[in-house]
């Protein structure tokens, strides 16, 4: 009978795996995940109550708001208080941190970014969605916590992770020690490890991108997407066109399977749409200890220098011969001229 080990048991066996944590990280980890298994119990349920469609207001990133998408910013928030681990949060549905304030948090050496549903639009139409969370250590001790304290680049991340809500509930997450995937088991309310040591394979057959914006993209990318379709058996191409609209979604296939997930610059969205802090980082942390490549088409992801919660970038994340290809389209075809500065001024901390 093969033994069955859930992700509490995991995260404490790997605990020496974190040379300055003393327990704090994993139960930081173990929080997140119990506000993940409630969050699911209310995706799985959604039909049925009165948290499907729009709150009516609209959150910093300019999108209209749907009800489960504030019930799980609600219910991670209260998790990271109450656990006493956390001492900030910055979440896609605030337009400004939240410093937690009490007595158990005042020597929390953690901070928290999460998008608490990605892939909302999909939500009344049964569509996966899922939650996307990064973990940094604060960067003194000596000093109140501020805004400072989040804006690192993505390779000062302790952890990172996401949960998938759709046929089988996983929770896929990296300490910097390769990734490895849980799935929910709803008959003991556990998350059960089920993916080992994932490994994504160095290149598929599948492209992910949402090819409705074609006229807006970059050449290179329309030059990139070209390359996939055309006949080429040594290759496998013509690759498979697979969009979800949900990047966790889009992202676990590719880990799975292998593929590329692009969501590029383009007329209406010049900086891309996704979010560097709580989006790109950690998902580009999970693929990269997987085996796979996490760009914007130029640069290393993970070595952009954060300015903004908020801040967006493009993205190129998957399998690493895909992603280095589409790179090579980008340089040949859309050579970049950076009006935000010279690189070396974009990666310095």
């Amino acid at each position: 009978m093969t033994k069955v080990i859930t992700l509490g048991q995991f995260i404490i066996e790997r605990q020496a795996d974190f040379p300055y944590a003393k327990g704090e990280l994993s139960r930081l980890l173990r929080d997140i995940g119990i506000a993940s298994k409630i969050v699911n119990r209310e995706v799985n349920k959604a039909g049925l109550v009165d948290i499907l469609g729009e709150t009516g207001s609209v959150n910093i990133q300019g999108e209209r708001v749907k009800k489960l998408d504030v019930y799980a910013n609600e219910q991670f928030i209260s998790a990271l208080k109450s656990g006493g681990e956390c001492c900030m949060i910055a979440s896609e549905e605030n337009e400004e941190l939240i410093f937690i304030d009490s007595e158990i948090s005042s020597e929390a050496k953690y901070i928290v970014a999460i998008d608490p549903l990605d892939g909302s639009s999909n939500i009344d139409v049964n569509v996966s969605v899922g939650t996307i969370f990064s973990i940094y250590r604060r960067r003194s001790m000596d000093v109140p916590v501020s805004a400072e304290d989040v804006l690192q680049r993505g390779l000062r991340q302790v952890a990172a992770g996401y949960v998938i809500y759709g046929s089988s509930t996983m929770l896929v997450y990296t300490t910097g020690c390769g990734t490895n995937g849980f799935t929910l088991d709803p008959s003991i309310g556990e998350f059960c490890l089920s993916h080992p040591d994932l490994k994504m394979p160095q290149t598929g057959t599948i492209y992910s991108v949402n090819e409705g914006y074609y006229v807006h993209f970059p050449e290179g990318v329309k030059k990139y997407i070209k390359y996939c379709q055309v006949e080429d058996p040594s290759t496998q191409r013509p690759y498979t066109s697979r969009y979800v609209g949900s990047a966790v979604a889009d992202i676990h296939r590719s880990l799975i399977k292998g593929g590329i997930f692009i969501y590029p610059s383009s007329s209406h969205v010049p900086q891309g749409k996704l979010r560097l802090l709580y989006e790109a980082n950690p998902l580009s942390f999970v693929a990269e200890q997987a085996g796979g490549r996490a760009s914007d088409g130029y640069r290393r992801i993970l070595e952009i220098k954060t300015t903004a919660i908020h801040q967006r970038t493009p993205v190129f994340i998957g399998s690493a011969e895909m992603v280095k290809k589409a790179e090579e389209f980008m340089a040949r075809y859309s050579p970049r001229n950076s009006p935000e500065g010279s690189l070396n001024d974009l990666l310095v901390e």
